[in-house]
């Protein structure tokens, strides 16, 4: 299979780092002209940079802005008033007590984590109509079915984006523009790996014992039984974006290595 996204603009948000960064490689490396996201302008430099050595053809645009914001993506949209693909990668997460999450947090994990993409492709949505082509992708997780007890804030918030996505993909349905989720499980992103970095310090451990330790112990329910690599989930994401893909909307996709306990 040849994908092709040449001619294609592709914005992916919160993306100078883990998932969010590979999937703009992924899609760089397709065709697709990408503009990468972050809050910094030194953040999205960087990246965007990393990515124009990788690909020296690619056309690359890297717009500094904070889209938890109604703000952040009003200036966002300013600069890229359409787009093709839409790619809602933004999102945080911090483990914490229930008892322990002040109502400002869960404010914040939704602005930050359901806002941004609701806005986000609700400034895009009209631009692809017109085109009767788009492809919407929300990053959600598989904590969205599996609520992790330790950040409960964080599980109600990727729940949130599957609702979002099956309802806006219902809203297009019987057009040329395609909605769906795509839920990772534990991945090697730099944020996972200072997590686990962290516990392996604090428990006397190494990284891997530590890794290890999590699965048999938290997620136990995983068939892969490590951390997914973030390219690993991005060649979903970069397929689902793809023309041959045409078929598949309103769909949420595990790239979760087996962890969700459900044939369905």
């Amino acid at each position: 299979m040849q994908i092709d996204l040449k001619n294609k603009r592709a914005v992916v948000s919160g993306s100078t780092l883990g998932i969010g960064f590979a999937i703009a490689k992924g899609l760089a490396e397709a065709g697709a002209n990408v503009v990468i996201n972050g809050r910094s302008e030194k953040s999205v430099k960087a990246a965007k940079d990393k990515l124009a050595a990788a690909f020296p053809g690619a056309k690359v645009e890297g717009i500094a802005a904070d889209l938890a914001t109604a703000e952040g993506v009003a200036a966002f949209v300013g600069r890229v008033p359409e787009t093709d693909i839409l790619v809602n990668n933004l999102g945080i997460f911090e483990p914490k007590p229930f008892e322990d999450i002040p109502d400002a947090d869960w404010t914040r994990f939704f602005e930050t984590n359901v806002m941004s993409g609701i806005r986000l492709s609700r400034a895009y949505l009209g631009g692809m109509r017109k085109k009767d082509w788009g492809r919407i992708v929300f990053i959600s997780s598989e904590s969205g079915l599996n609520i992790p007890v330790e950040m409960v804030h964080y599980g109600m918030t990727k729940t949130a984006q599957l609702a979002v996505s099956r309802g806006l993909a219902a809203t297009v349905a019987g057009t040329g523009i395609t909605v769906n989720s795509v839920l990772p499980g534990p991945t090697r992103s730099e944020g996972v790996q200072d997590f686990f970095g962290k516990l392996a310090k604090d428990a006397g451990m190494s990284d891997a014992e530590m890794e290890k330790e999590f699965f048999s112990k938290h997620r136990p329910s995983s068939l892969l039984r490590r951390l997914a690599s973030p390219e690993e989930v991005a060649n979903m994401v970069v397929y689902v974006c793809s023309q041959q893909a045409s078929a598949t909307t309103g769909a949420a996709l595990r790239v979760d290595g087996g962890l969700v306990s459900t044939i369905g």
